[in-house]
């Protein structure tokens, strides 16, 4: 096999990482030494994170060469070759194999995305995930729980949710609320409020940026669509 290839798939496997939040300075590739290498591979490299207790694996790329067909041909009798109809060359294809933990790598995107910071004298601690990987995409809060708020609120979140994850949220304080969307990684809050009432607009703040703008109840999802759509860098790369 080319060496190119390995090398691509190597690449391609540190760019999804990035492209999913994690910051660059918290990845690494690290060759395998060759009392490293199993005896069917030419080549390995290990993703690593820097988790607080040190660098760890999160998945290795191995170069398996035609190892897989080969065997299996030796031991089944039958040739597993492809043929090229054009040229009418024959070869066993070769395999590269990443091979990733879903438990490592969940727990790399949640350790990178874990921040802390001060909001107006009191301390926020906030999941900075990557809206994509957020389990809940956009929390709907009614400012109180009478004059009509709850029941707009609520049909905003019934239209929502047909759309994307959403989580409707009615207990205690707004402040309280929007800290508890906050630590579970909402990218989002929507509010309704006393204006909503009036005009049928509602409050959309961000989770890192913690702007507010209006917004018509109408043009709401398009506009979560298109911000869930962006493109997204960790605060963490910008601060």
């Amino acid at each position: 096999m080319r060496p190119e290839w390995y090398s691509r798939w190597c690449d391609l496997r540190m760019s999804w990482y990035q492209a999913l939040g994690i910051r660059a300075d918290h990845l690494r590739l690290r060759e395998h030494g060759q009392d490293e290498l199993s005896h069917y591979s030419s080549a390995t490299s290990d993703v690593e994170y820097l988790f607080p207790m040190g660098w760890s694996e999160l998945e290795g790329i191995a170069n398996r060469g035609d190892f897989d067909l080969t065997q299996h041909t030796k031991y089944s009798g039958e040739k597993l070759e492809y043929v090229d109809s054009a040229t009418g060359d024959r070869y066993v294809p070769y395999v590269i194999e990443p091979s990733a933990g879903a438990d490592r790598g969940t727990l790399a995107f949640m350790v990178d995305a874990y921040d802390e910071e001060e909001v107006e004298g009191r301390e926020r601690v906030v999941l900075r995930l990557h809206p994509k990987l957020a389990p809940v995409k956009v929390a709907v809060l009614p400012l109180v729980n009478k004059d009509g708020q709850p029941e707009v609120a609520r049909k905003i979140y019934e239209d929502l949710r047909k759309r994307m994850w959403a989580e409707f949220d009615t207990g205690g304080s707004i402040g309280k609320r929007y800290r508890r969307q906050d630590e579970i990684g909402t990218p989002w809050g929507v509010t309704v409020d006393h204006q909503t009432m009036d005009d049928q607009t509602v409050t959309l703040r961000d989770r890192d940026s913690l702007t507010q703008d209006r917004i018509a109840i109408d043009a709401l999802a398009e506009e979560l669509e298109r911000r869930l759509a962006a493109d997204w860098m960790s605060p963490k790369l910008s601060g």
